[in-house]
Protein backbone atom coordinates (compact mmCIF):
# COMPACT_ATOMS: atom_id res chain seq x y z
CA UNK A 1 0.00 0.00 0.00
CA UNK A 2 1.18 3.45 -0.51
CA UNK A 3 2.33 4.67 2.95
CA UNK A 4 3.08 8.49 1.68
CA UNK A 5 2.30 10.76 -0.96
CA UNK A 6 4.40 14.04 -2.05
CA UNK A 7 3.37 16.18 -4.76
CA UNK A 8 5.18 19.05 -5.82
CA UNK A 9 4.07 21.86 -8.63
CA UNK A 10 2.06 19.48 -10.87
CA UNK A 11 -1.00 21.24 -12.54
CA UNK A 12 -2.75 23.76 -10.05
CA UNK A 13 -0.98 22.22 -6.51
CA UNK A 14 2.02 23.80 -4.98
CA UNK A 15 3.84 21.26 -2.69
CA UNK A 16 1.84 18.82 0.07
CA UNK A 17 2.68 15.83 1.49
CA UNK A 18 -0.06 13.31 2.48
CA UNK A 19 -0.04 10.15 5.22
CA UNK A 20 -1.93 7.28 3.66
CA UNK A 21 -3.53 4.42 5.27
CA UNK A 22 -5.15 0.82 4.30
CA UNK A 23 -8.29 0.56 3.02
CA UNK A 24 -11.09 2.87 0.90
CA UNK A 25 -9.55 6.45 0.49
CA UNK A 26 -12.43 8.76 -0.97
CA UNK A 27 -11.47 12.19 -2.51
CA UNK A 28 -13.89 14.93 -2.76
CA UNK A 29 -14.68 18.71 -3.98
CA UNK A 30 -16.44 20.58 -6.39
CA UNK A 31 -16.65 20.60 -9.72
CA UNK A 32 -13.37 21.70 -10.75
CA UNK A 33 -11.36 21.89 -7.84
CA UNK A 34 -8.35 19.87 -9.05
CA UNK A 35 -9.27 15.92 -7.73
CA UNK A 36 -7.21 14.77 -10.97
CA UNK A 37 -4.00 16.18 -9.44
CA UNK A 38 -3.51 12.80 -6.76
CA UNK A 39 -4.86 10.52 -9.71
CA UNK A 40 -2.32 12.15 -11.79
CA UNK A 41 0.79 11.91 -9.09
CA UNK A 42 -0.53 8.10 -9.18
CA UNK A 43 -0.46 7.81 -12.80
CA UNK A 44 3.38 9.61 -12.84
CA UNK A 45 4.70 6.90 -10.31
CA UNK A 46 3.04 4.22 -12.47
CA UNK A 47 5.13 5.01 -15.60
CA UNK A 48 2.34 6.38 -17.51
CA UNK A 49 3.67 9.20 -19.99
CA UNK A 50 2.68 12.34 -19.46
CA UNK A 51 3.08 16.02 -20.91
CA UNK A 52 4.78 18.84 -19.93
CA UNK A 53 1.76 20.82 -19.59
CA UNK A 54 1.01 19.52 -16.51
CA UNK A 55 4.45 21.35 -14.25
CA UNK A 56 1.99 24.34 -12.54
CA UNK A 57 2.72 27.53 -14.15
CA UNK A 58 5.66 29.35 -13.65
CA UNK A 59 7.62 26.41 -12.44
CA UNK A 60 10.63 24.64 -14.02
CA UNK A 61 9.20 21.25 -12.82
CA UNK A 62 6.91 19.15 -11.16
CA UNK A 63 8.20 16.15 -9.06
CA UNK A 64 6.10 13.40 -6.96
CA UNK A 65 7.96 10.60 -4.71
CA UNK A 66 5.69 7.95 -2.44
CA UNK A 67 6.69 5.33 -0.28
CA UNK A 68 5.26 2.01 -0.31
CA UNK A 69 4.95 -0.59 2.10
CA UNK A 70 4.58 -4.55 0.43
CA UNK A 71 4.14 -7.02 3.51
CA UNK A 72 5.79 -9.28 0.99
CA UNK A 73 8.24 -7.80 -1.07
CA UNK A 74 9.85 -11.12 -2.38
CA UNK A 75 8.17 -10.36 -5.70
CA UNK A 76 8.73 -6.91 -6.01
CA UNK A 77 12.56 -7.08 -5.39
CA UNK A 78 12.91 -10.50 -7.76
CA UNK A 79 11.97 -7.62 -10.42
CA UNK A 80 14.42 -5.09 -8.87
CA UNK A 81 17.20 -7.63 -8.94
CA UNK A 82 16.48 -8.49 -12.20
CA UNK A 83 16.78 -5.16 -13.58
CA UNK A 84 19.90 -4.49 -11.29
CA UNK A 85 18.26 -1.98 -8.59
CA UNK A 86 18.64 -2.10 -5.01
CA UNK A 87 16.36 -4.30 -3.13
CA UNK A 88 13.15 -3.01 -0.59
CA UNK A 89 14.54 -1.68 2.81
CA UNK A 90 12.12 -3.36 5.48
CA UNK A 91 9.34 -3.63 2.34
CA UNK A 92 9.57 -0.03 1.39
CA UNK A 93 9.56 0.36 -2.08
CA UNK A 94 10.80 4.02 -2.75
CA UNK A 95 9.18 6.18 -6.38
CA UNK A 96 10.26 9.52 -7.48
CA UNK A 97 9.68 10.54 -10.65
CA UNK A 98 10.10 14.60 -11.35
CA UNK A 99 9.75 16.04 -15.11
CA UNK A 100 10.75 19.35 -16.01
CA UNK A 101 10.47 22.11 -18.86
CA UNK A 102 13.93 22.05 -20.13
CA UNK A 103 15.78 18.94 -19.26
CA UNK A 104 15.12 15.59 -19.14
CA UNK A 105 12.55 13.98 -16.62
CA UNK A 106 13.98 11.39 -14.34
CA UNK A 107 12.95 8.26 -12.36
CA UNK A 108 14.47 6.96 -9.32
CA UNK A 109 13.60 3.48 -7.97
CA UNK A 110 14.95 2.77 -3.97
CA UNK A 111 17.16 5.79 -5.04
CA UNK A 112 18.74 4.53 -8.34
CA UNK A 113 18.17 6.71 -11.55
CA UNK A 114 16.47 4.04 -13.66
CA UNK A 115 14.19 4.66 -17.06
CA UNK A 116 10.78 5.30 -17.55
CA UNK A 117 10.02 2.09 -18.86
CA UNK A 118 11.22 0.40 -16.28
CA UNK A 119 9.04 2.27 -13.80
CA UNK A 120 6.01 1.50 -16.02
CA UNK A 121 6.45 -2.39 -15.79
CA UNK A 122 7.15 -1.94 -11.90
CA UNK A 123 3.40 -0.50 -11.88
CA UNK A 124 2.07 -3.26 -13.07
CA UNK A 125 2.90 -5.10 -9.88
CA UNK A 126 1.24 -2.29 -7.55
CA UNK A 127 -1.60 -0.03 -9.30
CA UNK A 128 -4.35 -0.14 -11.68
CA UNK A 129 -6.77 2.34 -12.68
CA UNK A 130 -10.11 2.35 -13.20
CA UNK A 131 -11.13 5.26 -14.81
CA UNK A 132 -14.16 6.51 -16.92
CA UNK A 133 -13.95 5.47 -19.80
CA UNK A 134 -14.02 1.44 -18.34
CA UNK A 135 -17.44 1.14 -19.33
CA UNK A 136 -16.39 1.49 -23.50
CA UNK A 137 -14.42 -1.47 -22.89
CA UNK A 138 -16.95 -3.55 -22.23
CA UNK A 139 -18.07 -2.99 -25.76
CA UNK A 140 -15.39 -4.90 -27.39
CA UNK A 141 -14.97 -8.42 -27.27
CA UNK A 142 -11.79 -8.74 -26.50
CA UNK A 143 -11.70 -7.33 -23.61
CA UNK A 144 -14.49 -9.07 -22.55
CA UNK A 145 -12.96 -12.28 -23.68
CA UNK A 146 -10.20 -10.78 -21.29
CA UNK A 147 -12.38 -10.56 -18.45
CA UNK A 148 -13.87 -13.65 -19.08
CA UNK A 149 -10.31 -15.70 -18.91
CA UNK A 150 -9.14 -14.15 -15.89
CA UNK A 151 -12.34 -15.01 -14.03
CA UNK A 152 -11.72 -18.68 -15.06
CA UNK A 153 -7.94 -18.61 -14.20
CA UNK A 154 -6.98 -19.83 -17.48
CA UNK A 155 -3.44 -18.04 -17.72
CA UNK A 156 -1.80 -21.10 -18.10
CA UNK A 157 -4.33 -23.02 -20.49
CA UNK A 158 -3.96 -19.72 -22.83
CA UNK A 159 -0.04 -19.81 -22.21
CA UNK A 160 -0.15 -23.66 -23.71
CA UNK A 161 -2.39 -22.94 -26.39
CA UNK A 162 -0.76 -19.72 -27.40
CA UNK A 163 2.40 -21.58 -27.67
CA UNK A 164 1.03 -24.23 -29.77
CA UNK A 165 -0.89 -21.64 -31.66
CA UNK A 166 2.95 -20.43 -32.60
CA UNK A 167 4.26 -23.55 -33.32
CA UNK A 168 1.29 -23.94 -36.10
CA UNK A 169 1.50 -20.44 -37.90
CA UNK A 170 5.37 -21.34 -37.84
CA UNK A 171 4.84 -24.74 -39.51
CA UNK A 172 2.54 -22.69 -42.07
CA UNK A 173 4.80 -20.03 -42.80
CA UNK A 174 7.79 -22.53 -43.73
CA UNK A 175 5.31 -24.83 -45.85
CA UNK A 176 4.11 -21.30 -47.90
CA UNK A 177 7.69 -19.90 -48.72
CA UNK A 178 8.39 -24.04 -49.69
CA UNK A 179 6.02 -23.63 -52.05
CA UNK A 180 6.13 -20.07 -53.12
CA UNK A 181 10.22 -20.84 -54.05
CA UNK A 182 10.82 -22.16 -57.48
CA UNK A 183 12.95 -25.36 -58.65
CA UNK A 184 16.58 -24.42 -59.19
CA UNK A 185 18.43 -24.35 -62.28
CA UNK A 186 20.76 -27.17 -62.91
CA UNK A 187 23.37 -23.97 -62.79
CA UNK A 188 22.17 -22.97 -59.27
CA UNK A 189 22.27 -26.57 -57.55
CA UNK A 190 26.11 -26.95 -58.82
CA UNK A 191 26.53 -23.50 -57.23
CA UNK A 192 24.72 -24.73 -53.96
CA UNK A 193 26.80 -28.35 -54.00
CA UNK A 194 29.66 -26.18 -54.52
CA UNK A 195 29.66 -24.04 -51.31
CA UNK A 196 28.60 -27.00 -49.30
CA UNK A 197 31.66 -28.83 -50.83
CA UNK A 198 34.01 -26.33 -50.02
CA UNK A 199 32.78 -26.11 -46.28
CA UNK A 200 32.99 -29.61 -46.01
CA UNK A 201 36.63 -29.25 -47.30
CA UNK A 202 37.47 -27.93 -44.22
CA UNK A 203 36.62 -30.83 -42.35
CA UNK A 204 34.56 -28.30 -39.07
CA UNK A 205 33.92 -30.09 -36.38
CA UNK A 206 34.06 -27.95 -33.64
CA UNK A 207 35.32 -24.43 -32.22
CA UNK A 208 37.94 -26.53 -30.11
CA UNK A 209 38.84 -28.12 -33.92
CA UNK A 210 39.44 -24.82 -35.47
CA UNK A 211 41.41 -23.66 -32.19
CA UNK A 212 43.70 -26.48 -33.10
CA UNK A 213 43.70 -26.18 -36.31
CA UNK A 214 45.10 -22.50 -35.49
CA UNK A 215 47.22 -23.39 -32.97
CA UNK A 216 48.88 -26.25 -35.19
CA UNK A 217 49.10 -23.59 -37.99
CA UNK A 218 51.03 -21.18 -35.90
CA UNK A 219 53.22 -23.63 -35.09
CA UNK A 220 54.26 -25.61 -38.03
CA UNK A 221 54.45 -21.82 -39.93
CA UNK A 222 57.59 -21.22 -37.97
CA UNK A 223 58.77 -24.41 -37.33
CA UNK A 224 61.98 -24.09 -38.23
CA UNK A 225 62.44 -20.82 -36.26
CA UNK A 226 61.31 -22.64 -33.08
CA UNK A 227 63.42 -25.77 -33.57
CA UNK A 228 66.12 -23.49 -33.61
CA UNK A 229 65.00 -21.84 -29.84
CA UNK A 230 64.34 -25.14 -28.62
CA UNK A 231 68.09 -26.18 -29.84
CA UNK A 232 69.72 -23.90 -27.82
CA UNK A 233 67.38 -23.72 -25.01
CA UNK A 234 68.32 -27.92 -24.56
CA UNK A 235 72.23 -26.78 -25.42
CA UNK A 236 72.31 -24.22 -22.67
CA UNK A 237 70.76 -26.60 -20.27
CA UNK A 238 72.19 -30.28 -21.33
CA UNK A 239 74.98 -29.66 -23.49
CA UNK A 240 78.85 -30.48 -22.88
CA UNK A 241 79.05 -27.05 -21.11
CA UNK A 242 75.64 -26.47 -20.12
CA UNK A 243 73.76 -25.56 -16.85
CA UNK A 244 72.97 -28.85 -15.97
CA UNK A 245 76.76 -30.08 -16.34
CA UNK A 246 78.10 -26.99 -14.42
CA UNK A 247 75.41 -27.96 -11.57
CA UNK A 248 76.51 -31.66 -11.48
CA UNK A 249 79.87 -30.22 -10.18
CA UNK A 250 78.59 -27.67 -7.65
CA UNK A 251 76.42 -30.61 -6.16
CA UNK A 252 79.73 -32.91 -5.65
CA UNK A 253 81.65 -29.82 -4.06
CA UNK A 254 78.65 -28.84 -1.98
CA UNK A 255 78.50 -32.87 -0.85
CA UNK A 256 82.29 -32.37 0.19
CA UNK A 257 81.59 -29.40 1.71
CA UNK A 258 78.91 -30.85 3.77
CA UNK A 259 80.99 -33.58 4.92
CA UNK A 260 83.44 -30.95 6.76
CA UNK A 261 80.10 -28.87 8.00
CA UNK A 262 76.83 -30.23 8.63
CA UNK A 263 75.12 -27.07 8.81
CA UNK A 264 75.29 -27.14 4.34
CA UNK A 265 73.53 -30.52 4.13
CA UNK A 266 69.75 -29.03 3.62
CA UNK A 267 71.70 -26.00 0.87
CA UNK A 268 73.30 -29.11 -0.87
CA UNK A 269 69.48 -31.00 -1.22
CA UNK A 270 68.19 -27.93 -2.41
CA UNK A 271 70.83 -27.29 -4.92
CA UNK A 272 70.56 -31.02 -6.13
CA UNK A 273 66.53 -30.49 -6.50
CA UNK A 274 67.79 -27.80 -8.85
CA UNK A 275 69.67 -30.23 -11.00
CA UNK A 276 66.55 -32.71 -10.59
CA UNK A 277 64.11 -29.71 -11.82
CA UNK A 278 65.99 -28.40 -14.66
CA UNK A 279 66.96 -32.03 -15.75
CA UNK A 280 62.93 -32.39 -16.21
CA UNK A 281 62.61 -29.19 -18.25
CA UNK A 282 65.39 -30.26 -20.60
CA UNK A 283 63.04 -33.40 -21.23
CA UNK A 284 60.22 -31.31 -21.97
CA UNK A 285 61.51 -29.05 -24.64
CA UNK A 286 63.10 -31.96 -25.83
CA UNK A 287 59.70 -33.25 -26.20
CA UNK A 288 58.24 -30.00 -27.86
CA UNK A 289 61.35 -30.13 -30.03
CA UNK A 290 60.48 -33.87 -31.20
CA UNK A 291 56.56 -32.57 -31.92
CA UNK A 292 57.46 -29.27 -33.97
CA UNK A 293 59.71 -30.99 -35.86
CA UNK A 294 57.19 -30.50 -39.34
CA UNK A 295 58.08 -31.62 -42.91
CA UNK A 296 57.66 -29.29 -45.86
CA UNK A 297 54.73 -31.72 -46.91
CA UNK A 298 52.77 -31.30 -43.58
CA UNK A 299 53.83 -27.71 -43.10
CA UNK A 300 51.99 -26.98 -47.03
CA UNK A 301 49.07 -29.47 -45.50
CA UNK A 302 48.73 -27.29 -42.26
CA UNK A 303 48.71 -24.17 -45.09
CA UNK A 304 46.65 -25.38 -47.61
CA UNK A 305 43.70 -25.89 -44.69
CA UNK A 306 44.30 -22.95 -43.14
CA UNK A 307 43.85 -20.86 -46.60
CA UNK A 308 40.74 -23.22 -46.83
CA UNK A 309 39.18 -22.54 -43.15
CA UNK A 310 39.82 -18.28 -44.08
CA UNK A 311 38.31 -18.73 -47.32
CA UNK A 312 35.12 -20.58 -45.88
CA UNK A 313 35.08 -17.63 -42.66
CA UNK A 314 35.23 -15.08 -45.03
CA UNK A 315 32.32 -16.42 -46.89
CA UNK A 316 30.37 -18.07 -44.65
CA UNK A 317 31.33 -16.77 -41.16
CA UNK A 318 32.56 -15.52 -38.87
CA UNK A 319 32.20 -18.35 -36.37
CA UNK A 320 31.82 -21.75 -36.63
CA UNK A 321 28.50 -21.94 -35.34
CA UNK A 322 27.29 -19.52 -38.45
CA UNK A 323 29.12 -21.56 -41.09
CA UNK A 324 27.49 -24.32 -40.00
CA UNK A 325 24.18 -23.00 -39.91
CA UNK A 326 24.92 -21.83 -43.57
CA UNK A 327 25.86 -25.26 -44.60
CA UNK A 328 22.36 -26.54 -42.86
CA UNK A 329 20.57 -23.67 -44.95
CA UNK A 330 22.58 -25.07 -47.94
CA UNK A 331 21.67 -28.73 -47.12
CA UNK A 332 18.02 -27.65 -46.95
CA UNK A 333 17.42 -26.00 -49.81
CA UNK A 334 19.32 -28.99 -52.08
CA UNK A 335 17.33 -31.51 -50.26
CA UNK A 336 13.98 -29.38 -51.09
CA UNK A 337 15.36 -29.84 -54.29
CA UNK A 338 15.77 -33.25 -54.21
CA UNK A 339 12.15 -33.64 -53.00
CA UNK A 340 9.81 -30.63 -52.67
CA UNK A 341 6.90 -32.66 -52.26
CA UNK A 342 8.44 -34.72 -49.73
CA UNK A 343 9.28 -32.01 -47.83
CA UNK A 344 5.75 -30.54 -47.88
CA UNK A 345 4.53 -33.78 -47.24
CA UNK A 346 6.66 -33.99 -44.24
CA UNK A 347 5.55 -30.59 -43.33
CA UNK A 348 1.57 -31.19 -43.89
CA UNK A 349 2.11 -34.23 -41.02
CA UNK A 350 3.38 -32.19 -38.56
CA UNK A 351 0.83 -29.30 -39.20
CA UNK A 352 -2.06 -32.39 -39.04
CA UNK A 353 -0.29 -32.89 -35.67
CA UNK A 354 -0.23 -29.57 -34.52
CA UNK A 355 -3.40 -28.84 -35.32
CA UNK A 356 -4.58 -32.29 -33.44
CA UNK A 357 -2.85 -30.53 -30.16
CA UNK A 358 -4.65 -26.91 -30.96
CA UNK A 359 -8.03 -28.83 -30.93
CA UNK A 360 -7.85 -30.24 -27.56
CA UNK A 361 -6.32 -27.37 -26.42
CA UNK A 362 -8.62 -24.98 -27.62
CA UNK A 363 -11.40 -27.62 -26.08
CA UNK A 364 -9.57 -27.50 -22.75
CA UNK A 365 -9.86 -23.39 -22.74
CA UNK A 366 -13.52 -23.22 -24.09
CA UNK A 367 -14.53 -26.09 -21.50
CA UNK A 368 -13.10 -23.78 -18.69
CA UNK A 369 -14.28 -20.69 -20.31
CA UNK A 370 -17.56 -22.01 -20.26
CA UNK A 371 -17.57 -23.05 -16.69
CA UNK A 372 -16.65 -19.53 -15.79
CA UNK A 373 -19.30 -17.87 -18.02
CA UNK A 374 -21.86 -19.51 -15.95
CA UNK A 375 -20.49 -18.84 -12.48
CA UNK A 376 -19.73 -14.90 -13.68
CA UNK A 377 -23.33 -14.57 -14.83
CA UNK A 378 -24.56 -15.96 -11.69
CA UNK A 379 -22.31 -13.58 -9.34
CA UNK A 380 -22.20 -10.78 -11.79
CA UNK A 381 -26.41 -11.09 -11.48
CA UNK A 382 -26.58 -10.96 -7.92
CA UNK A 383 -24.37 -8.00 -7.73
CA UNK A 384 -26.66 -6.90 -10.22
CA UNK A 385 -29.65 -6.73 -7.97
CA UNK A 386 -27.90 -5.14 -5.32
CA UNK A 387 -27.28 -2.46 -7.45
CA UNK A 388 -31.02 -1.53 -8.44
CA UNK A 389 -32.09 -4.14 -11.00
CA UNK A 390 -34.49 -6.45 -9.86
CA UNK A 391 -35.17 -8.92 -12.60
CA UNK A 392 -32.28 -7.69 -14.90
CA UNK A 393 -30.49 -10.74 -17.03
CA UNK A 394 -27.09 -10.99 -17.61
CA UNK A 395 -25.39 -14.03 -19.20
CA UNK A 396 -22.36 -14.92 -20.79
CA UNK A 397 -22.52 -16.63 -23.99
CA UNK A 398 -19.54 -19.06 -24.93
CA UNK A 399 -19.21 -19.81 -28.23
CA UNK A 400 -17.04 -21.95 -30.99
CA UNK A 401 -15.23 -20.56 -34.04
CA UNK A 402 -13.97 -22.20 -37.02
CA UNK A 403 -10.93 -21.39 -37.31
CA UNK A 404 -7.84 -20.92 -35.10
CA UNK A 405 -6.50 -17.81 -34.04
CA UNK A 406 -4.45 -16.25 -31.41
CA UNK A 407 -7.20 -16.01 -27.95
CA UNK A 408 -8.27 -19.38 -29.19
CA UNK A 409 -10.93 -21.32 -30.98
CA UNK A 410 -13.48 -20.20 -28.61
CA UNK A 411 -14.76 -16.61 -27.99
CA UNK A 412 -17.66 -14.29 -26.07
CA UNK A 413 -20.41 -12.18 -25.83
CA UNK A 414 -22.09 -10.13 -23.05
CA UNK A 415 -25.78 -9.83 -23.23
CA UNK A 416 -27.79 -7.87 -20.82
CA UNK A 417 -31.32 -6.70 -19.98
CA UNK A 418 -32.62 -4.55 -17.34
CA UNK A 419 -35.97 -5.44 -17.47
CA UNK A 420 -38.04 -8.21 -17.52
CA UNK A 421 -39.97 -9.53 -21.05
CA UNK A 422 -36.91 -7.97 -22.85
CA UNK A 423 -34.41 -10.10 -24.43
CA UNK A 424 -31.31 -9.63 -23.52
CA UNK A 425 -28.62 -7.51 -26.14
CA UNK A 426 -25.11 -7.06 -26.60
CA UNK A 427 -23.68 -4.57 -24.60
CA UNK A 428 -23.27 -1.58 -27.11
CA UNK A 429 -26.66 -1.90 -27.67
CA UNK A 430 -27.48 -0.55 -23.73
CA UNK A 431 -29.10 3.04 -24.57
CA UNK A 432 -28.83 4.15 -20.77
CA UNK A 433 -24.46 5.27 -19.47
CA UNK A 434 -26.23 4.40 -15.98
CA UNK A 435 -26.66 0.96 -16.61
CA UNK A 436 -23.66 0.06 -18.53
CA UNK A 437 -21.40 1.56 -15.70
CA UNK A 438 -23.48 -0.63 -12.92
CA UNK A 439 -22.58 -3.52 -15.32
CA UNK A 440 -18.91 -2.42 -15.45
CA UNK A 441 -19.00 -2.13 -11.55
CA UNK A 442 -20.30 -5.51 -11.33
CA UNK A 443 -17.45 -7.08 -13.21
CA UNK A 444 -15.05 -4.64 -12.07
CA UNK A 445 -16.15 -5.65 -7.97
CA UNK A 446 -15.82 -9.59 -8.81
CA UNK A 447 -12.28 -9.29 -10.86
CA UNK A 448 -10.72 -7.27 -8.58
CA UNK A 449 -10.88 -9.87 -5.82
CA UNK A 450 -9.34 -12.28 -7.80
CA UNK A 451 -6.43 -9.09 -8.65
CA UNK A 452 -3.50 -9.54 -6.72
CA UNK A 453 -2.66 -5.78 -7.34
CA UNK A 454 -2.37 -4.00 -4.34
CA UNK A 455 -3.52 -0.61 -4.74
CA UNK A 456 -7.03 0.42 -6.74
CA UNK A 457 -7.92 3.54 -8.29
CA UNK A 458 -11.54 4.16 -9.58
CA UNK A 459 -12.39 7.65 -10.84
CA UNK A 460 -15.63 8.68 -10.85
CA UNK A 461 -16.62 4.80 -11.83
CA UNK A 462 -20.33 5.99 -9.61
CA UNK A 463 -21.18 8.19 -12.30
CA UNK A 464 -24.82 8.23 -13.70
CA UNK A 465 -25.61 6.39 -10.80
CA UNK A 466 -27.52 7.94 -7.67
CA UNK A 467 -29.69 7.59 -4.36
CA UNK A 468 -29.80 4.21 -2.75
CA UNK A 469 -27.73 2.81 -5.42
CA UNK A 470 -24.89 5.16 -4.89
CA UNK A 471 -24.77 3.66 -1.02
CA UNK A 472 -24.61 0.18 -2.00
CA UNK A 473 -21.55 1.40 -4.88
CA UNK A 474 -20.01 2.56 -1.31
CA UNK A 475 -20.44 -0.66 0.39
CA UNK A 476 -19.00 -2.52 -2.80
CA UNK A 477 -15.82 -0.07 -3.13
CA UNK A 478 -15.26 -0.51 0.59
CA UNK A 479 -15.68 -4.21 0.52
CA UNK A 480 -12.96 -4.48 -1.91
CA UNK A 481 -11.01 -2.15 0.54
CA UNK A 482 -10.63 -5.53 2.73
CA UNK A 483 -7.83 -6.90 0.34
CA UNK A 484 -7.01 -3.79 -1.30
CA UNK A 485 -5.98 0.16 -0.92
CA UNK A 486 -8.93 1.45 -2.66
CA UNK A 487 -8.82 5.34 -4.14
CA UNK A 488 -12.04 6.58 -5.23
CA UNK A 489 -12.81 10.31 -6.54
CA UNK A 490 -16.40 10.62 -6.23
CA UNK A 491 -19.31 12.53 -6.48
CA UNK A 492 -21.63 10.89 -4.57
CA UNK A 493 -22.37 11.62 -0.34
CA UNK A 494 -23.29 7.80 -0.51
CA UNK A 495 -19.91 6.80 -1.31
CA UNK A 496 -17.67 9.40 0.43
CA UNK A 497 -19.14 8.11 3.36
CA UNK A 498 -17.90 4.70 3.33
CA UNK A 499 -14.44 6.56 3.13
CA UNK A 500 -11.80 5.11 6.07
CA UNK A 501 -10.05 8.02 4.91
CA UNK A 502 -11.63 11.20 3.75
CA UNK A 503 -9.50 14.36 1.09
CA UNK A 504 -10.88 17.05 0.10
CA UNK A 505 -9.62 18.86 -2.53
CA UNK A 506 -10.06 23.01 -2.41
CA UNK A 507 -9.22 25.58 -5.00
CA UNK A 508 -8.13 28.84 -3.81
CA UNK A 509 -8.35 31.85 -6.27
CA UNK A 510 -6.67 35.40 -5.76
CA UNK A 511 -6.82 38.49 -8.07
CA UNK A 512 -3.37 36.73 -9.77
CA UNK A 513 -3.19 33.48 -8.72
CA UNK A 514 -4.92 29.82 -8.47
CA UNK A 515 -3.38 26.90 -6.31
CA UNK A 516 -4.98 23.59 -5.52
CA UNK A 517 -4.68 22.13 -1.71
CA UNK A 518 -6.17 18.09 -0.53
CA UNK A 519 -6.52 18.24 3.14
CA UNK A 520 -7.35 15.21 4.87
CA UNK A 521 -10.97 15.54 6.54
CA UNK A 522 -11.44 12.28 8.28
CA UNK A 523 -10.29 12.91 11.71
CA UNK A 524 -12.49 16.47 11.93
CA UNK A 525 -15.92 15.22 12.04
CA UNK A 526 -17.24 18.96 11.65
CA UNK A 527 -14.95 19.58 7.94
CA UNK A 528 -16.44 16.04 6.82
CA UNK A 529 -20.08 16.52 7.86
CA UNK A 530 -19.90 19.87 5.52
CA UNK A 531 -18.39 18.17 3.09
CA UNK A 532 -20.79 15.66 2.78
CA UNK A 533 -23.61 18.24 3.89
CA UNK A 534 -22.22 20.40 0.62
CA UNK A 535 -22.55 16.85 -1.67
CA UNK A 536 -25.93 16.55 -0.90
CA UNK A 537 -27.07 20.21 -1.66
CA UNK A 538 -26.07 22.91 1.24
CA UNK A 539 -23.79 23.15 3.81
CA UNK A 540 -26.19 25.57 5.37
CA UNK A 541 -29.37 22.66 4.78
CA UNK A 542 -30.04 21.85 7.71
CA UNK A 543 -31.65 18.49 6.18
CA UNK A 544 -28.77 17.77 4.52
CA UNK A 545 -26.51 18.18 7.28
CA UNK A 546 -29.05 15.62 9.16
CA UNK A 547 -28.41 13.27 6.17
CA UNK A 548 -24.56 13.81 6.18
CA UNK A 549 -24.80 12.90 9.87
CA UNK A 550 -27.06 9.65 9.10
CA UNK A 551 -24.68 8.68 6.28
CA UNK A 552 -21.97 8.93 8.76
CA UNK A 553 -23.53 7.47 11.69
CA UNK A 554 -22.96 9.90 13.97
CA UNK A 555 -25.66 11.67 16.53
Amino acid sequence: MIQFLRIQNLALMTETSLDLDSGFTVVTGETGAGKSVLLGALSMLSGNRVDKTVIRQGEEGCEVEAALLFPNSEKINAFLEDNGLPPCEEDVLLLRRSISRTKMGKVFINGKLCTLSLLSKLGTFWIDFHGPGEPQKLFDWQNQLELLDSFAGSAMDMAVYQELFSEWKSLLRQKEEIQNKSQLSDDELAYYQSQMEQIDSVDIISEAAIEALESDFNVASQAQELAQHLHQVEEALSGDDGIISKLGRLVMTSRQISEIDKRTAELTDRLNQSVVELDDINSEFFQLRRKSDFNEVEIDAFQDRMNKWLEVKRKFGPSVKQVMENRERLSLRIEMQADIEGTLGKLDNFIERKEGELLNAGAKLRAKREKAATNLAKETAVLLESLGFRKARFDVIVYAEDAFREHGNSRCEYVFSANPGQEPLPLNKIASSGEIARVMLALKTLLAKLDDTPVLVFDEVDANIGGEIGNVVGERLADLSGNHQVFCVTHLPQVAAKGKQHFLVDKIQTDDDTKVTILPIHDDETARLGELARMLGSRRSKVAQTHARELLGVS
